[in-house]
């Protein structure tokens, strides 16, 4: 018996969702990556739990899926297990006064459109950005000035030892594109923000606003894995690669955005070496030109 199949009879005894027909290329927003061996869809963290008991004692790889929106997967799959959390406890968002308690799988716009329904305000900046609320803590996502962690109250997370950890966001080192989820292997589950009474049509205008300014600048007709490049002290990596001439620069199916030079899309049938490839020439030209190491916060598998 492989160490696939015996995941498969856990999973059937958890009586928790499974595939073994999904693939990258149908789970992240750049539309791109190959098959997926066995794709796990949790819908409680005991469940998790469980789970990540028995790749602990094989030893065996396996990574936590999103929404998969940062996220550039490789052109021939993988062959360990995905994690899906998109369902039950991980989808769940809870209001009780000016905090909101949300699962980790939940979308970002649908912790805002909540807070929003509850007349509660410090969202509206992540308004848009195609993640989820796990994914955005482990990067620290943002816009606009604002950042996930501004209005974070605590975070649950559970150990790849298995245990449940809960931490108020001091404890959590969040930096510019950063947080102690990238570092010390841990998985959110859950997270509490505490938000600000205010009224809705001044939430509303404010959502409304950031969406505007979204579609105007950015190219969200295309695929893409958001802002490809970390944003360089001093500078803004989007105006570097436009200055460097770079603007509409191809390699296959993968191409600078005609609209914002930050930005890699999928004009179609885009592979991950076509990203990788433009991403290395982008990188290169840029240093030549203006001597700016520009540095990806686009997570590669």
């Amino acid at each position: 018996m492989t160490d696939l199949e015996k995941y498969v009879g856990l999973l059937r005894r958890l009586g928790c969702e499974y595939r073994t027909d999904a693939r990258f290329d149908a789970l992240t927003t750049f539309h791109i990556g190959g098959a997926i061996p066995l794709l796990i869809v949790p819908d409680s963290v005991e469940k998790l739990r469980a789970i990540l008991r028995a790749f602990r004692e094989d030893n065996g790889r396996y990574f936590i899926l999103g929404r998969g929106s940062n996220l550039l997967a490789p052109d021939e799959g993988v062959d360990y297990p995905v994690i899906l959390l998109s369902d039950g406890e991980f989808s769940e968002i809870a209001i009780d006064g000016d905090t909101v308690t949300v699962g980790a799988g939940a979308l970002l716009s649908k912790l805002c459109a909540a807070a929003l329904d509850a007349g509660l305000s410090g969202l509206e900046t992540e308004y848009g950005i195609p993640g989820t609320v796990g994914g955005g803590l482990f990067m620290n996502a943002g816009a606009y000035g604002g950042e996930l962690a501004d209005t974070l109250e605590s975070v649950v997370s559970l150990t790849p030892d298995g245990a449940l950890l809960s931490r108020k966001r001091e404890e959590l080192s969040f930096s510019y594109r950063h947080s102690s989820f990238a570092d010390n292997g841990e998985i959110v589950v859950r997270a509490t923000f505490r938000l600000k009474k205010a009224p809705r049509g001044e939430i509303r205008a404010a959502m409304d606003d950031y969406m505007t300014r979204r579609k105007t600048k950015q190219p969200l007709n295309f695929p893409s894995a958001g802002s490809v490049f970390r944003r360089p002290e001093g500078y803004f990596a989007g105006k570097l690669i436009e200055d460097a001439g770079l603007k509409g620069y191809a390699v296959g199916g993968a191409q600078v955005s005609e609209k914002h030079a930050g930005f890699i899309v999928n004009q179609g049938g885009a592979t991950a070496e076509d990203v990788k490839a433009l991403i290395a020439h982008i990188r290169k030209t840029v240093f030549e030109r203006f001597g700016v190491r520009l540095e990806t916060e686009v997570l590669s598998l």
